[in-house]
């Protein structure tokens, strides 16, 4: 059966709108389910009022992921501009907010972002392994114009790093013929580029702050390493423990400032800038 949206996880968080009653209403729910050829899965009883909406959306949700794709895509749809027509997105209450946040970082986890209207915005996913210089580029560009989500875009961010060290090493044929970690692959890259701390003179005037900002950003590319592994696999849309949104977001852009760091270096190095 072709890949879904509709995931344990999206279904889940769509029907969180839903819980304790909230939500559109049960005759909203039959005519989506009705229009999208899943009524004969819905188990709601009129009679008794049971089971609950957000049942009722979780049983129908894991029925339709047995169906074609486009069942999948159309539930998805239908259950989205219901919660439009709500104005669930517009809402400015805490739990409603975070039901709002839950559901973006479950559709992000599948490459696909949410707007501020509750509509889908599909992206094609990057290969940073073959895309080369462009995939690179574009992958810094999500970062920089997306930090919403700080922790499903963690694990992003380390790739981009990673994959940028590798490019820089490979380009200027410095890439060992062997399996390097993170740090080992970072060292060799900032090296190779005159970045490291160590090469600054802390007598030149300015020196001293130069090898300060140096270090600040190995310290950065390292540190989003170690938190992306505290994530843990499978939680890869969750910021560790103790993290909070805004500290994570401040992460990424730190982020995305090394990577521009790396590769207008590498560009110079290269004679592709002024």
């Amino acid at each position: 059966m072709s890949s879904t949206l509709l995931t344990d996880e999206v279904s889940a968080a769509i029907a969180q709108f839903y819980y304790s009653g909230d939500g559109p209403s049960h005759t909203t729910l039959t005519r989506t389910f009705t229009a999208c050829g899943l009524g004969d899965v819905d188990p709601y009883d009129p009679s008794t009022g049971t089971p609950n909406k957000q049942q009722r959306v979780l049983t129908v949700c894991a029925a339709a992921r047995r169906r074609p794709s486009d069942v999948n895509d159309k539930l998805l749809d239908l259950l989205l501009t219901d919660l439009r027509i709500a104005r669930l997105f517009q809402i400015d209450e805490p739990k409603v907010v975070e039901r709002v946040a839950t559901l973006r970082s479950a559709l992000a986890v599948k490459g696909v972002g949410l707007d501020e209207d509750g509509r889908l915005q599909r992206t094609n996913p990057i290969n940073l392994a073959t895309g080369g210089r462009a995939a690179l580029d574009e992958q810094l560009a999500r970062l920089q114009h997306n930090v919403e989500d700080p922790g499903a875009l963690l694990g992003g961010a380390k790739e981009l790093l990673e994959s940028i060290c590798k490019f820089v090493l490979e380009e200027q044929q410095m890439l060992p013929d062997r399996k390097m970690d993170f740090d080992e692959l970072l060292a060799l890259a900032l090296d190779r580029l005159k970045l490291q701390p160590q090469t600054v003179n802390a007598e030149a005037p300015g020196g001293k702050q130069l090898r300060a900002i140096y270090q600040s950003a190995k310290t950065t590319a390292s540190t989003i390493n170690e938190l992306r592994n505290l994530q843990g696999t499978g939680h890869g849309r969750t910021l560790p423990t103790g993290i909070s949104k805004e500290t994570g977001r401040y992460v990424i852009r730190e982020a995305t400032h090394v990577a521009e760091l790396l590769l207008s270096t590498h560009d110079r190095q290269m004679g592709r800038t002024a």
